[in-house]
Parts: structure tokens; sequence; C-alpha cells
């Protein structure tokens, strides 16, 4: 078609769902490099067991199997779930996460477009409360041997030798349990967790999972709103807070580049369903999301809030586009100027 108007064909979920998942390509082969292949074997148990539990619900519920099982959701909602647990979490406990978040936080709130909470943040919160020590031991950044990996995930779990803690749980743990006089610029510089402007590792697994966001931005599938919002707020909370007392608040670079903080940006509260979904509204739940995972980052019992603060605007999502629908066309707004 040379000349407008164009008419678009509008992308299947499927489609949608395929370049997700290439998406987040690059930050897996990126955390395979600083943590080992146990990753791999626990998003290939989190896919197997999200299609078995989808084909299960689907079979109950009357839906043709064979073509929604193909679109792709099931398995975006397991890879989200396998990179936001430990990689050398118990096979049980992710397969636990991934039946929650298929059977319960999905299906029995009617399928793909009916649920109200981001299906992987329900797995993780409810994982995270139910086994805060499992979820809590995570490989030691350069510790990529395969066999003790594998062996945490099927077999008993012997751990002090392959096992520390993630970034934001040391600095949690050393400005709040530790020496009073403890600061930020001391636990950087004295843990080897650390790296140059955020964890050890991490920082690169973030740079990752921007460049999958930049490709899903180009692709169309997500918009600016979301990871602008949820990136700027972040930034502009932590920094504010860094500013006044340094001593205490980690800088916004050590946020955004630590944690799951550019995975949420990109891939969680991009989520369509659970989010909101007029322009306004994005913006605004995406910062209300990045303003909840600073706060329990800082001063909550969790060293990374993501999870709970996505859930808790998944709340406030039909609420917030309620309030920031635009005008209809032809309408009046109420200052009297048509629209």
């Amino acid at each position: 078609m040379n000349n407008s108007p164009y008419s678009l064909k509008p992308a299947s979920v499927r489609s949608v769902m395929l370049r997700v998942l290439l998406a987040l390509l690059p930050g897996i082969a990126v955390y395979v490099w600083f943590f080992g292949a146990a990753i791999l074997v626990q998003i290939a148990l989190a896919s197997i067991t999200a299609l078995i539990a989808e084909a299960a619900m689907l079979k109950l519920r009357g839906k043709p199997v064979a073509m929604f099982l193909g679109d792709g959701s099931a398995l975006v909602t397991a890879w989200l779930i396998a990179l936001t647990f430990p990689p050398i979490a118990p096979w049980w406990v992710t397969v636990v996460g991934v039946l929650a978040a298929i059977v319960i936080a999905k299906h029995l709130y009617g399928g793909l477009g009916q649920n109200p909470f981001n299906p992987a943040m329900v797995a993780f919160a409810l994982m995270i409360v139910a086994y805060p020590q499992l979820m809590s031991q995570w490989p030691a950044v350069g510790f990529t041997d395969f066999a003790p990996q594998l062996n945490a995930i099927f077999g008993p779990r012997q751990l002090d030798a392959i096992t520390m803690a993630t970034p934001l749980d040391a600095l949690r743990t050393a400005l709040h349990t530790a020496d009073a006089r403890a600061t930020v610029a001391g636990v950087l510089g004295s843990n080897a967790t650390f790296g140059n402007i955020g964890g050890k590792g991490w920082e690169w697994i973030a740079a990752a999972y921007c460049l999958g966001g930049a490709y899903l931005l180009q692709q169309r599938i997500i918009t600016w709103h979301l990871p602008a919002a949820f990136l700027g707020a972040l930034l502009l909370v932590s920094g504010g807070f860094s500013l006044v007392d340094a001593e205490r608040f980690a800088a916004p670079s050590f946020h955004i580049f630590t944690g799951g903080a550019m995975l949420a940006a990109f891939f969680i509260v991009t989520d369509p369903v659970s989010g909101a979904t007029t322009p306004k509204g994005k913006l605004i739940f995406a910062a209300g999301a990045a303003l909840l995972t600073w706060i329990i980052r800082s001063f909550g019992a969790y060293p990374d809030g993501i999870a709970f603060a996505v859930l808790l605007m998944n709340i406030a999502a039909p609420l917030i586009d309620i309030h920031t629908q635009p005008p209809v066309f032809g309408h009046k707004r109420q200052d009297g100027d048509s629209t």
C-alpha cells in the first residue's frame, strides 16, 4: 500500500508473547554468564509446569486447549517467575509458585485478560512470605559451577559455599541490623556483593533487560509511559533522599541497577491486563509502583519490594483508569471547550 490511509493488522497474542520472550534473552544470557546455568534449569522447570497447568485448567474450563496453550502467555509468566526466583531455589518452590500463578492468579479469575493481579508477582509474593529463607538464598556472583547448583535445586541443600546475600539484602541488613554507625558508602565499599554502580553482575543484567525493553518499545509492544514513569520516579525519590542523607540512603544508580528494577520497568509493570491502560493512568500506576518499591526497600522487612508494590498498584488500577479517562471526541470539557 503506497498511499494513506494505512490499515495495520493487529498483533496476535502469540506474536506479542513471542517477542516478549525474545526480549528477555539478552538478560538471560548475561544472567548465565554471572550466575551460572542454574537459571536455565529453573526456566525449563517453570515452563513445563506452566504448560501442564495451563492445559489442565483449559480442559477443566472447556476451552480449546491447543489454541490457548499456543498463545505464549503461560511461558511469559513462567519465565518471569524463574527470573525473579533464586536460580538455586528447590525445584518444588518453582513448581508451587508457577501453579499458584497459573491456576489461582490467572484461571480462577477467568483466564488471560481477566486476571486483576500480575500472576508472576502473585507467585513471588506468596513464596517469599511462605518460605522467606529459601527465597533469600542466591548463588555467589562468579560461582558458575553447574554441579553444586543442580544439586541445590534437586538434592540436599548444602549451600554455605555457594551462596551469598543479594546486594539489596546485604545493604538493608548492614544499615538496619548492624552497627548503627554503618553508612551506605562504608557498606558498599566493604562488601564483594557490590559493583561500581549497583550489585556486581546485576549491573550488566539490568543493562541487558534495558536492551530487551528497547526492543519492545521499537516493536510497539509497550509504550514509553510505564518504563519511563517507573524508572523516573525511582530515580527522583531515591535521588532526593540520597541528597538529603547520603549516609542512610543509597544513590539512584544503586536502586535502578540492582535487583529487579529494570526487569520490572520493561516486563512487569507493563502487563496490559493487570495495570492501568490510559496514558495518564500508566504514568500514575508506574510511578506509584516505583515509590512503593523504594519505601519497601528502604524501610520494609523485605530487600526488594517490587512484587508487593505492583500488587498494591494492581488493586488501584481500575480506579486510576476511571479518573484518567480521556474526554470522548465531540464532547465538551468541564471548562466548556469542545474536544
